[in-house]
């Protein structure tokens, strides 16, 4: 799933000082290591046991902010679903070398890296490399080295390091002081909050409103809408819920959809008074709190990982304030291992 900052979501959102403009934040995924980069140019590069033989639930987490001259910080979980507290430390082995006992809270199951450590296992994912963390109880756990170059080699591009010596994949001599800088986190700015009249809510049973979402979405995206709005005869009709945005906006939603193990909830931006103009912000939300939409999905039933989204009203519109996944679905933690954004703003009130 590649999740974008695209050119329209830009509009509502300001930069500290002389920033430099907006980019794109990316994700990438190869074999067993997956990639979330944001628009700060902070990357996350996540790695697990194989997919395709099993193996006890772990991963990696790489963390690099952008800039010249910035460290790579890893930590390290393993699989929460089964009970690992016969393990009370834990040992990093690379190709049958030990690198020695890691700092490990046993009883959150996460470890992170030494210098030496850290230093050897990017060194290991350059090449196939047996990567192990073995416990003092004899439990092991095998971290794949499958896509985690390609990965970091993304991850490289991503933040201007190829060719220096900084970088992971394609070290070289051009200077260090090339690599672009860090992005200031964007600042989204929310509308004050305006009070819901009665007559708004009064508007949840307009058959005209109703028709005027239906006109403008589609009813793959948005079922209880039905086509061109229709319900079918005897059908009681999904509820609209109205509240007000500002002195001539309105905020509708609907449930629109059910699923096996997720639901989407409509909403769109109405002029408070006929014509209505519905502007269609989202059929994947599962909440709001009137100024902010989320939108968050699991990407399967077992709900190790997920997909969120949230949405910010600057008083003229919506825009995205946050993207993000946990990762791959490795059943590593429920609720997933991490938190690995492509979009993040500063939203103040």
């Amino acid at each position: 799933m590649r999740l974008l900052l695209t050119a329209p979501l830009l509009m509502g959102l300001t930069l500290p000082g002389h920033a430099a403009a907006p980019i794109e934040g990316v994700t990438f995924t190869h074999h067993d290591w997956t990639l979330a980069c944001d628009n700060t140019r902070t990357c996350r590069a996540a790695g697990y046991q194989a997919d395709d033989n099993g193996g006890d639930p772990v991963s990696i987490l790489l963390t690099r902010a952008g800039g010249p001259d910035q460290p790579v910080q890893a930590e390290l979980m393993l699989g929460q679903y089964d009970d690992n507290t016969a393990t009370r430390r834990l040992s990093l082995q690379i190709n049958g070398t030990s690198l020695g006992p890691m700092q490990f809270d046993a009883a959150d199951g996460t470890a992170t890296f030494s210098a030496k450590q850290l230093a050897a296992l990017l060194a290991s994912l350059a090449r196939n490399s047996r990567i192990e963390l073995i416990g003092d109880d004899g439990a092991r756990w095998t971290v794949s080295d499958q896509g985690a170059s390609a990965v970091l080699l993304k991850m490289d591009a991503f933040q201007g390091r190829l060719g220096t010596p900084g970088a992971l994949m394609r070290k070289g001599t051009l200077a260090e002081s090339s690599v672009p800088p860090a992005l200031p986190m964007p600042v989204v700015r929310l509308g004050k909050p305006v009070a819901t009249r009665p007559a708004d809510t009064a508007l949840a049973a307009s058959p005209a409103l109703r028709a005027a979402l239906a006109a403008v979405t589609s009813a793959d995206d948005c079922e209880a809408l039905g086509p061109g709005g229709s319900l079918s005869p005897g059908e009681e009709p999904e509820a609209l819920t109205v509240q007000r945005l500002s002195a001539d906006k309105l905020l509708v939603s609907l449930s629109c959809w059910r699923a096996a193990y997720n639901t989407g909830d409509g909403y769109w931006v109405i002029n408070d008074r006929a014509p209505y103009q519905p502007r269609l912000v989202t059929t994947a939300a599962v909440g709001d709190e009137v100024r902010t939409i989320q939108e968050a999905h699991k990407g399967r039933g077992l709900g190790d990982c997920w997909y969120s989204t949230t949405w910010g009203w600057t008083g003229t519109q919506f825009v995205r304030t946050a993207d993000s996944s946990t990762g791959l679905c490795r059943l590593v933690s429920a609720g997933g291992a991490w938190e690995m954004p492509t979009l993040v703003t500063k939203v103040q009130e």
